[in-house]
């Protein structure tokens, strides 16, 4: 992608296995990210993040007076451990209910600053057409990290395949499962894997970006897909608590919700991602 750095998750399993024993060491390059003077750096997902965040280095960074890099991790954990670290000045790829638990189960103090777009979840198959073609003992993959398999049962649940114990939060797993008139059983995988399984179960429940690099469509391809209305997991960007007030994250954050990146989305993604301003 052009002007982007491109950075793979094995490349980084180095650099995210030391924070716990390097975050606070004399890297001569550590925490340069987070100096107000210089590029900002941005962690992010390849798609959509990237290519919004490429979309405004292109066409609106240079007149607002920003310097921006952009660079594109493949996994849902580096973007915050090097955010946290000063490797990157900010994150754009996620949503509240994830960085909640994220920081609560690694100690991390990643904040959000402004919430750009969503990416509907949606459960998809290569071998039915709709929810009712799903026989009984149907195998639906769904990803496995707290949040996003909370979320996956959720959308099952309001598209009445499953029923979910009273009180089932973000943490939600198939043991609060109290009803599956189907018998559905489920294969917890990576959430950058769910579309690849799609020949291998009956059905995948894929989150909005992994679909769209995948080359499926949510709005057309999903057998049922997450509602957009009063829904909890618009994508922000994010930073280091203490760096809200960076001016370059509050440029970046202007940008990043103006009319030009709104025509942006929906023009380029045609409902898979939506503008959440």
């Amino acid at each position: 992608m052009r002007n982007t750095a491109k950075i793979t998750t094995a490349v980084l399993a180095a650099g995210a296995l030391t924070l716990g024993l390097g975050a606070c060491g004399s890297d001569k390059d550590s925490g340069s990210s987070s100096a107000t003077s210089g590029p900002l750096v941005v962690a992010a997902s390849p798609v959509p993040h990237a290519e919004i965040l490429t979309f405004v280095k292109d066409n609106l960074a240079k007149d607002a007076g920003l310097d921006l890099e952009v660079k594109e991790f493949t996994d849902y954990v580096t973007p915050n451990t090097a955010t946290e670290d000063g490797s990157v000045g900010a994150n754009y790829f996620q949503n509240q209910p994830y960085l909640d638990d994220f920081n609560k189960k690694n100690g991390t103090h990643v904040v959000p600053v402004v919430t750009v777009h969503l990416e509907p979840l949606g459960l998809y198959s290569h071998k039915f057409k709709s929810v009712d073609d799903l026989k009984s003992g149907a195998t639906v993959a769904v990803p496995n990290d707290t949040v996003n398999e909370a979320r996956a049962l959720k959308l099952l649940a309001a598209n009445g395949l499953i029923t979910l114990k009273d009180g089932a939060d973000n943490s939600a797993t198939p043991a609060d499962i109290s009803e599956n008139p189907k018998n559905l059983k489920f294969k917890e995988l990576e959430a950058a894997q769910t579309p690849r399984s799609l020949d291998d179960v009956d059905a995948a429940v894929v989150n909005g970006n992994y679909a769209i690099e995948a080359d499926l469509k949510p709005s057309k391809d999903a057998l049922v897909l997450e509602s957009a209305t009063d829904n909890p997991y618009g994508n922000f960007l994010a930073v280091k608590e203490g760096n809200e007030d960076d001016p370059r994250v509050k440029k970046l954050a202007k940008l990043l919700t103006s009319p030009e990146v709104k025509k942006f989305i929906e023009d380029k993604y045609a409902g898979s991602v939506i503008a959440s301003f």
